[in-house]
Formats: structure tokens, sequence, C-alpha cells
């Protein structure tokens, strides 16, 4: 992979994954292009390829991690502090402190959920990286989704009447949203507005769940590449690239994206899905005839 790729599909990457309109896809369409004009890549359903989908999906972590640095830090500091004081009975656990500990449970139980619906359907979801119609149709119903966010009421529930339901809810999404066209973020927060989350409540939960979730499907997907010998067909540099790349322009791409949600203009995102899911299927089906 030469460097200007590992460029762009890092571009790529920091815009759409927090744009609501499913960065795997967007990855895997523009990989089928750059093939399909001479460009020398692997397979975007091959292990390295994918690999190297997860290695710039870590680097908007990074963009995660500054954009809610200050909830972040918070949050770990009241979560430890709650979780020592269960340890500790001589310590009186604050209300806080046991918000935090109850929040932390319920990320575990939704990376549990996403992890039992995933692992067993994960080579059909790889599989559909090689059908862009298929793709088409996801994307049809991450618009559908997206557009149904801004229509709701608005919502009650905070992070205090959080229950168990919602964050199984919750993990479904994210289960189901590891096949491409189904954006994570998307189909995370719809699903909890839709069960009563608050929008701003729904964002910071869906992606404090996506840091431990990413971080895992890295892991293991690496691990089955070093198993195959294939680690080395992606040179670091590229993976290094790609992952600066996307941290960088995700930080601009969430900052945007909040404030749209926040705005309830998540339908503006549905427009363009629609648009691309019919070029994208008109393209598939000539390419049939």
């Amino acid at each position: 992979m030469i460097w200007w790729v590992a460029i762009l599909l890092g571009i790529i990457q920091g815009i759409f994954m927090f744009f609501p309109v499913s960065s795997t896809s967007h990855l895997a369409l523009m990989q089928h292009w750059l093939i399909g004009m001479g460009i020398s890549l692997p397979d975007p359903d091959s292990a390295e390829m994918i690999l190297f989908d997860l290695v710039v999906h870590v680097g908007t972590l990074v963009s995660i991690a500054v954009v809610f640095r200050e909830s972040l830090s918070i949050y770990l500091r009241q979560a430890i502090q709650g979780f020592l004081n269960l340890v500790d009975s001589s310590k009186k656990q604050t209300n806080i402190g046991g918000l935090y500990v109850k929040l932390t449970l319920l990320g575990i139980v939704s990376v549990a959920v996403t992890g039992l619906i995933g692992f067993p359907m994960k080579a059909a979801f790889e599989s559909i990286f090689a059908q862009p119609i298929i793709i088409s149709l996801t994307l049809t119903t991450t618009g559908i989704l997206l557009w149904w966010t801004d229509i709701l009421s608005d919502r009650k529930i905070g992070l205090r009447q959080m229950g168990l339901w919602i964050a199984i809810i919750v993990g479904v999404a994210q289960g189901l949203a590891l096949m491409p066209g189904l954006s994570r973020s998307g189909t995370t927060i719809a699903f909890a507005l839709f069960v009563g989350l608050q929008r701003k409540e729904a964002a910071e939960f869906s992606f404090f769940i996506a840091i431990p979730t990413i971080l895992g499907a890295c892991l293991l997907q690496g691990i089955e590449v070093y198993m195959a010998g294939g680690l080395l067909s992606i040179p670091v540099t590229s993976l290094l690239i790609g992952f600066s790349v996307a941290a960088l322009i995700g930080i601009a791409a969430l900052y945007l994206v909040l404030n749209l949600l926040y705005d309830a203009k998540f339908r503006f995102f549905s427009y363009y899905v629609w648009i691309l899911a019919a070029i994208i299927a008109f393209t598939s089906v000539g390419q049939i005839l």
C-alpha cells in the first residue's frame, strides 16, 4: 500500500467513523474503486485489509478520547473510586461513585452482547465487503434509522435512570452494526434514542462502548492475520499513516456530528446514504447485466 492510499483511507475513516453513514462501507467501496483503477491493494474482504480497517478505527478512538476528554476523565476517576469503595467496606459509597460503577457494568453488558452477536456472524459480515449490492441495502437501512431519530419526541431517560434492558438493546445494535453499511454510531445512537435515552447520553454511551469493542476486534483480527502469516503484506508505515490521519480528521468530524445530533439534524445524512445506496445498486446491477 503506497503512502497516499493510506492517507486517503485514513481521511475516509476519520470522516465517516463519526458521520453516521458507515465507515466500513465507505472504506470497502473506496478500496473496490482503487483496485478497479489498477492500484495494488489486498481484497477488501481479506484479513490484511480488514486489519488495516481496524487500525484506522483505533485511530479514531484517539479522536473520541480528545473530544470527550473531560467526560472520560471524570468517568475514570469516579469509577475507580466507586470500585475501591466497594472493595473497602469501611468506606461509604457516594451517589456519583455508584452511578459510574453502574455505568461501567452496563457498558460491559453492552460489549458482551455485541460479542455474542458478532463472533458467530463474523464470517458472514466480512463476506459483505465483497458484495456492494448488499451494502446498498444496509446503507438504505441506515438512512431510515437516521431519519427516524430526528422525528422522535424529546427523550426522558438520563444516565441515572438507565437500566439493564437499555444496555442490552444498545449492545444488540452495536452487534448488528458490525455489518458493513450499518453505521455503528448511527445505529447505536438510534436504538438508544428509540428506548428513551436522551440525546447527549445516547451519544456518550455509544462512543464509550466503542472503545473496548474496537480495541477487542482489532486485537482478535491482528492475531488472526498474524497466524495466517499476512501481517507484513501491508507496510507498518502505511498502518501508522492511516492511524494518524484518521485520528486527526476524526476530531473535527466528531465535533460536527455531535452538534448535528443535539440539534436533531441527522436526517441530512439520510439523504446522503440513500443517494449513495442508489448509485451503488445501479452500478452493481449494471455490472451484472
